[in-house]
C-alpha cells in the first residue's frame, strides 16, 4: 500500500507542472485579420484547449516575415506571400475572405462610387468632391504607407491590375489603415481604402457602394462585390505540434463557425470565390 501511494505521489509530482504551465503562442500580423476574427478565435481556442494566443499587430508584411524568421509562432496576413527570401520559409493557410472597401465620413452625401472614379482619385485625375456630385471641397486622399502592405498591395492588384501602381503625390500617407479609418471618421472631406472586416466595425465612417454594389457580407460571399480577397494565418513550413493544432482548429467547423459569427466570410460561405478570384493567392 505504501509503495502504491509513493508511486501515485511521484506521478502527481511529474504531471502537475505540465498541467499547471499554460501553453502560449505568439501571433503578429495585420490589424484587419485581428479585427476580422483573430481576437474571437483566440478566445474560443483558449476556452477549448487552455492555450493562450497573444496578439500583436504590425501589418501583414510584419506578420509574414516575423513568422518566417521564427520571431513569432504564427502570423496574420491579408495579402499573398511575395517571392522574396525573407518570406520563403512560410505557409499561407487560407481561412477566410475579406474585401477592400472605400470609406468616407458617415455624413458624406456620397454613397456610391465607380471603379473608374476610384482609379481617378488615387491617380489624381479627380481631386474635388464636386466631381462626385457632392459639395465643392478638395478630396483629402489618405493612403497606406508602402506598396506591399495588405491593403496597399491588394488595392493595387484588384483595382489597377498593377502591384507597382503609383498614387498621386498629393495623397497623405499614414502608417496603417487604422489611422486612416480614424481620420476619415473625423473629416468629412477625407477618403481612403481599408479592409471591410475592420471598416465595418468603425463608428463614424461609411463604406461606399462600388458600381452600385454594397460591400455586404452577402455580396462578398456571392462575389458580386468586386474587390474581395483572402485572409491567411501564416506558419513556418516546419510547424510545432501546438501551431499545427491551432491551424487544425481554425480550419475545423468549430473555428470556421467562430469566423463566420464575426461577420467575416468563412471558407464554406465563400466556397465559389476562389475559382473566380482575380488576384494572386
Amino acid at each position: 500500500m505504501i509503495k502504491k501511494r509513493l508511486l501515485l505521489f511521484s506521478l502527481i509530482l511529474f504531471l502537475f507542472p505540465l498541467c499547471a504551465e499554460a501553453e502560449e503562442l505568439q501571433w503578429a500580423g495585420c490589424g484587419i485579420s485581428k479585427k476580422a476574427f483573430m481576437k474571437e478565435l483566440a478566445s474560443a481556442y483558449k476556452a477549448k484547449t487552455g492555450t493562450t494566443i497573444n496578439l500583436k499587430g504590425g501589418g501583414a508584411t510584419k506578420g509574414i516575415r516575423l513568422t518566417a524568421a521564427a520571431k513569432t509562432d504564427i502570423g496574420g496576413a491579408c495579402r499573398f506571400k511575395l517571392d522574396r527570401p525573407e518570406e520563403n520559409n512560410t505557409l499561407m493557410h487560407h481561412v477566410a475572405w475579406d474585401a477592400i472597401v472605400f470609406i468616407v465620413h458617415k455624413d458624406s452625401p456620397v454613397d456610391n462610387i465607380t471603379t473608374q472614379q476610384i482609379k481617378d482619385i488615387f491617380t489624381g485625375a479627380i481631386t474635388n468632391w464636386k466631381e462626385l456630385e457632392a459639395p465643392e471641397a478638395p478630396i483629402k486622399l489618405l493612403i497606406r504607407k508602402g506598396k506591399i502592405s495588405g491593403v496597399g498591395l491588394t488595392l493595387r492588384e484588384l483595382v489597377f491590375g498593377n502591384p507597382d501602381q503609383e498614387f498621386t503625390s498629393n495623397a497623405e500617407v499614414r502608417k496603417s489603415t487604422g489611422p486612416i479609418e480614424v481620420e476619415v471618421s473625423r473629416d468629412i472631406n477625407a477618403f481612403g481604402a481599408s479592409g471591410n472586416s475592420s471598416a465595418q466595425r468603425r463608428k463614424g465612417i461609411k463604406r461606399l457602394k462600388v458600381d452600385g454594389i454594397a460591400p455586404t457580407k452577402e455580396n462578398i460571399m456571392a462575389g458580386t462585390y468586386p474587390f474581395y480577397r483572402p485572409l491567411y494565418i501564416v506558419t513556418r513550413q516546419e510547424m510545432s505540434d501546438q501551431v499545427r493544432q491551432f491551424i487544425d482548429y481554425a480550419l475545423s467547423p468549430y473555428g470556421q463557425e467562430v469566423i463566420a459569427a464575426q461577420g467575416t466570410v468563412n471558407l464554406a460561405e465563400g466556397m465559389n470565390l476562389k475559382s473566380a478570384y482575380k488576384g494572386r493567392m
